[in-house]
């Protein structure tokens, strides 16, 4: 199979989910048009970039002693795994974001920290860490649960992402996770 032949097929496959996300994504796009919920979901994707949790990470182990350590560990090392899928899913997936792909619709409400779309990073660590965390901490799902919906919803309304990029994010992010407390269990450390 020649490179063409083996290029063809995940373009033709990124154009079927572009025809597919664009309605929703145009549709969620238009809130960033409001100044406070567009100043508001930039809150929260910045917090999403990673501040939120690194300071958690910061934390766990001045408050939790070696078990704050060893949940910082298992987020760290669940980070470190979602960076490098997450890397190389958009390398080889090449997807423009939709405000580059659509902008005559979509509007661009922050800048984004890289250049392609699928998936999700923001999502993807939003949806690992909410795992982890929860695995240890059962009492703050009612903190952290909302806290990943709306960095997801943050990366589509401020057109960075397609719904299906967030989907595949947090797919991604719970798969992630859930492998990680198999590999901390068989560790001893879970």
């Amino acid at each position: 199979m020649s490179l063409p032949e083996r290029t063809a097929l995940p373009g033709m496959v990124v154009r079927k989910l572009d025809s597919a996300d664009i309605s929703v994504c145009v549709l969620l796009n238009r809130w960033s048009r409001l100044p406070a919920v567009r100043n508001t979901f930039r809150t929260v994707s910045r917090l999403g970039d990673g501040v939120i949790w690194y300071v958690m990470m910061a934390v766990l182990p001045l408050v939790g002693g070696y078990g704050g350590v060893v949940v910082s560990l298992h987020m760290a090392s669940t980070a470190l795994a979602g960076l490098t899928v997450y890397k190389l899913a958009k390398r080889l997936s090449g997807r423009e974001r939709p405000y580059v792909q659509h902008a005559d619709r979509v509007m661009c409400a922050m800048a984004p920290l890289d250049r392609y779309s699928f998936p999700s990073g923001h999502t993807l660590h939003a949806v690992s860490f909410t795992v982890v965390l929860c695995g240890y901490f059962p009492g703050m799902m009612w903190v952290l649960l909302p806290f990943a919906v709306l960095v997801a919803l943050s990366r589509m309304i401020l057109g960075l992402h397609y719904p299906s990029d967030v989907l595949a994010g947090a797919l991604i992010g719970l798969a992630l996770a859930m492998a990680s407390f198999n590999l901390f269990r068989l560790s001893g450390f879970y």
